[in-house]
C-alpha cells in the first residue's frame, strides 16, 4: 500500500518512475536456522546407532584432556536397554563396541570400553551399560 502511494505521489509531481509497472518485490522467507552438530552430538549418534536404536541415553559426560603430544576428550555414556529385544541389542552392543570403527570427522576413537553392566533378568528384563570412549583429535 505504501509502495502504491509513493508511485502516485511521484506521478503527480511529474517524476519518471520506471519501476511503477514492475511487480512488487516478493518477500523472501528467512532460512531456518540449523545448528551445527558438535563432536559430542556425532559421538552420541554413533553410539546410539551401534546400539541399534534400542537404547535410551541416560547420561553422557564429556571430559576434555590434553597431553604433550595429543588432545581429545573422554566420553562416558550410560545406556538403558529395556525389554527383551533391547537387551539382545545391548548384548550385541557389548560384543561390537571394543572393535567398532567409528567414523567421526576430525577425530579418532583410540579406545572404546565397557566400564559397567547391570543386567536384570525376569519379566521386566533390563540392562544398563556404561561405556567409555577416548577420542583423539586428528592433525
Amino acid at each position: 500500500m505504501l509502495h502504491e502511494a509513493l508511485i502516485e505521489i511521484a506521478r503527480i509531481a511529474g517524476f519518471e518512475t520506471k519501476s511503477a509497472d514492475a511487480p512488487a518485490p516478493t518477500r523472501q522467507t528467512a532460512r531456518r536456522y540449523r545448528p551445527r552438530r558438535t563432536v559430542s552430538d556425532r559421538v552420541r549418534e554413533a553410539v546410539l546407532t551401534l546400539a541399534e536404536g534400542k537404547a535410551s541415553l541416560l547420561t553422557h559426560e564429556e571430559t576434555a584432556w590434553h597431553s604433550i603430544t595429543f588432545s581429545g576428550a573422554r566420553h562416558e555414556f550410560m545406556l538403558d536397554f529395556d525389554g527383551i529385544e533391547a537387551v539382545v541389542a545391548g548384548e550385541n552392543f557389548l560384543e561390537a563396541l571394543p572393535d567398532h570403527e567409528f567414523a567421526i570427522p576430525g577425530h579418532l576413537v583410540a579406545d572404546a570400553t565397557i566400564r559397567e553392566v547391570d543386567h536384570r533378568f525376569g519379566a521386566n528384563e533390563r540392562m544398563v551399560v556404561t561405556a567409555v570412549l577416548l577420542l583423539l583429535e586428528e592433525g
